[in-house]
């Protein structure tokens, strides 16, 4: 019997991955969006993560691929952050021309650019060192797609928005005022928001079968629970400095 696949070769689960053209294609065809999933999907993924991630193993069972192949999930969530941040403009913005290019700056850098930078380097890692090699030459190897990593940042990215762009407004008049409460809030509101992230980051790579030692994907929330406690006793106040950052 020859085997699958040879070395240095491109694996054949590679070669049939989605074409982010067709991806990019998706974003403006509305009514191929599965919405209601998506919204599904942004409940659970601040409630019950797990179950998403049992849904992305039903999705590759049934179109043999991790990622996904609908868009609506980044469509949804850059126009929930054009909302957010238009509240945010509206109660601290005095300038039309500075509102609009803070909620650009907001969507297209923090999401997009910053995204595809993190999905970058976790694929790379992933990749590179991560994956289990194939204990036979008749098993083909398989590699961690670059939309799918793409994906993980965007499950991530969700409840850290919900807890940074929503709930951080609402008690913003709080988090801003001088005095150690603030400040003590302020720092608690950060590392939940950026934990969540890094644990859900690690749930995502976890349940890839060819991954190992997938647990390095939670050592930036120790990293982050030794530094908080610094920031607090410093009088750092990080929604104090993001504020003064964007709104003067």
């Amino acid at each position: 019997m020859l085997p699958t696949v040879s070395k240095g070769r491109t694996p054949s689960n590679a070669r049939s991955n989605p074409v982010p053209l067709q991806y990019l294609r998706r974003i403006i065809k509305w009514q191929q969006m599965d919405i209601e999933y998506t919204f599904w999907q942004m409940f659970h993924l601040c409630t019950s993560p797990k179950v998403v991630y049992q849904h992305t193993k039903y999705h590759k069972q049934t179109k043999n691929q991790w990622a996904r192949d609908d868009p609506a999930f980044v469509v949804i969530c850059s126009l929930l952050l054009v909302v957010a941040t238009s509240a945010y403009c509206a109660a601290y913005d005095g300038s039309m021309a500075h509102a609009v290019f803070t909620i650009l700056s907001v969507v297209f850098f923090h999401f997009l650019v910053i995204g595809v930078i993190l999905a970058t380097c976790c694929w790379f890692l992933a990749n590179a060192y991560l994956r289990e090699e194939a204990s036979s030459s008749h098993v083909v190897e398989q590699h961690v797609e670059w939309l799918y990593a793409f994906d993980v940042h965007c499950n991530s990215f969700f409840p850290t928005f919900v807890v940074l762009y929503v709930i951080q407004y609402f008690v913003s008049p709080l988090l801003v005022a001088h005095g150690f409460i603030p400040v003590l809030l302020s720092n608690l509101l950060f590392m939940v928001a950026v934990s969540y992230y890094h644990y859900l980051n690690f749930l995502g790579y976890d349940v890839l079968p060819f991954l190992d030692r997938t647990t390095f994907f939670l050592y930036p929330i120790g990293f982050v629970i030794i530094l908080s406690p610094l920031l607090i006793l410093s009088g750092f106040n990080p929604t104090r400095y993001c504020m003064s950052m964007y709104f003067g």
